[in-house]
């Protein structure tokens, strides 16, 4: 027999992904008591359940694979075995045993911080109560404040034939038993070409198709176009500028796609699977917002810069209010808007927000590119420097990629910087911390870099960016310079 009881919190979170559960955390250290998490699916959301860790996780399996298969030659290893057999069922049972570990790891956290977990789906009712159906027993939420953290879900394109058996969503294709020989993804952003990259080092045929006319639209144009060249040279094929009319099934013989090129052309290419990576939206329910009063903005929760919605009280955070919907931002939206909830007025600088995307090699950006700086009013003064010249990536065998600094011609501050090359993820941090602080290059180019490694390249870049200075004559010193590079441009691979 059903039964019914009220709890009362604080503060109720609706959503137990990233922002969720960080919001929840925050609430905790800062005093808050019985707060209340309500999700329906697995805790720590789509990022640790079916993103971003599930994807690193394979990828460190094609990671391996590519340099048993691509480099071991260069490396001095020569393998009897070709090709070399991949097990995929135990790549995708390790990915399973990660992911577990950190959910179990996580639900461990939330109960001994005294964050109450109610798995059901949580239904707005009427303002300050929400209906939750946990274990086969109703409850009612009463609660002071409300955060909504309901996270995204894959925007399915409408084309015709993606119900056909062999299209997938990125959820699937983290699920496959077998390695597919040819592979069709529709979409160049970060998922479609994590994917890329990860099938291609298992031996995959991958071609992507984008209806823009380049990749990653959204990133600095040198850095996606030189992606661009790496992953063609890897054996991605790309038919940018094209769109999907239509998804036929070959009986006994896969999926046969047709593609209308720029020119209004159309032809076709046959794959065994289809990966639909078009994208995500914010998962809403219009109705139940309704019931509150919250706006909804351009198919997201509108919020201001604290987190707050147009109803007082009930706040937003992670990929519910739109944006960048990166797991490490709804990290930080979520603790801002539990601060404010409690009354620690808080905001964020999106300007210092890095993005990072795990292609082999990987991407990542902070803050301002070039054309963005422009746009701001700013004078770029960009610095460069090649992976190439680097030392230690010459010892990795990874001489693909370069570092790029934007900073202020003016002022000599940095507003942002791109990466890509060996671990972009990793030295972007640098990066992303000279620019939320408003580091003048100098600094960096000063500052002292173990040798040898990778970070060195930053500093090489943002010596780059200065390097007027000595062409004026001027005494470096009296521009904040140390002894540590006496001479212009170092060399880092000596």
């Amino acid at each position: 027999m059903n039964t019914e009881k009220q709890i009362k919190t604080q503060i109720a979170i609706l959503g137990g992904g990233p922002a969720g559960y960080m919001a929840a955390l925050r609430a905790a250290q800062l005093g808050a008591t019985d707060t209340i998490l309500i999700e329906k699916r697995e805790i720590g959301g789509t990022c640790l359940n079916r993103g971003c860790i599930p994807t690193k996780a394979l990828l460190r399996t094609s990671e391996a694979a590519y340099l048993t298969t691509h480099r071991a030659r260069e490396l001095g290893i020569n393998s009897s075995l070709a090709p070399i057999p991949f097990d995929f069922k135990a790549s995708v049972a390790r990915k399973d045993r990660v992911v577990k570990n950190l959910r179990m790891g996580l639900e461990q956290l939330l109960t001994s911080n005294m964050v109450h977990i109610l798995k059901g789906r949580g239904q707005i009712q009427q303002p300050g109560i929400i209906s939750v159906t946990s274990e086969g027993e109703k409850i009612k939420v009463a609660y002071e404040k409300l955060i909504i953290a309901t996270g995204s879900e894959s925007s399915t394109p409408a084309i015709p034939g993606v119900e056909l058996p062999g299209v997938i969503t990125s959820d699937q294709a983290l699920d496959l038993e077998d390695i597919p020989h040819h592979l069709l993804i529709i979409g160049a952003g970060a998922i479609g070409l994590e994917f890329a990259s990860l099938f291609v080092s298992l031996n995959t045929k991958v071609t992507v198709v984008e209806v823009q006319d380049s990749i990653l639209p959204q990133e600095d144009r040198e850095i996606a176009s030189e992606l661009l060249k790496i992953l063609k040279r890897q054996g991605v094929k790309f038919r940018l500028s094209s769109k999907v009319k239509e998804i036929i099934e070959e009986k006994g013989q896969g999926l046969r796609v047709i593609i209308i090129d720029e020119t209004g052309e159309e032809n076709f290419i046959d794959a065994q699977k289809v990966l639909l990576a078009t994208g995500r939206k914010p998962k809403i329910i219009a109705s139940e917002l309704a019931t509150l009063g919250v706006k909804i903005c351009n198919g997201a929760i509108a919020v201001d810069e604290h987190m707050e919605t147009n109803i007082r009280g009930v706040y937003a955070a992670g990929d519910v209010i739109g944006g960048k919907l990166l797991a490490h931002l709804a990290f930080a939206e979520g603790k801002i808007a539990v601060q404010n909830a409690l009354g620690i007025k808080s905001k964020l600088n999106y300007d210092a927000v890095p993005s990072c995307i795990y292609t082999n090699p990987e991407m990542a950006s902070v803050g301002l590119t070039e054309d963005e700086a422009k746009k701001r009013g700013f004078i770029p003064k960009v610095g460069r420097f090649d992976f190439r010249k680097n030392g230690r990536a010459l010892c990795l065998g990874e001489r693909d990629g370069l570092v790029k600094i934007i900073t202020d011609k003016n002022s000599g501050t940095i507003l942002g910087g791109q990466i890509i090359g060996p671990y972009a993820s990793e030295l972007i941090l640098e990066v992303a911390l000279a620019t939320g602080l408003e580091i003048k290059a100098k600094e960096l180019a000063d500052m002292i870099h173990p040798h040898p490694t990778l970070g060195e390249a930053i500093m090489e870049a943002c010596v780059d960016a200065v390097w007027d200075i000595y062409k004026k004559g001027e005494n470096p010193f009296e521009k904040g310079f140390s002894p540590q590079n006496p001479f212009p441009k170092t060399l880092t691979n000596s």
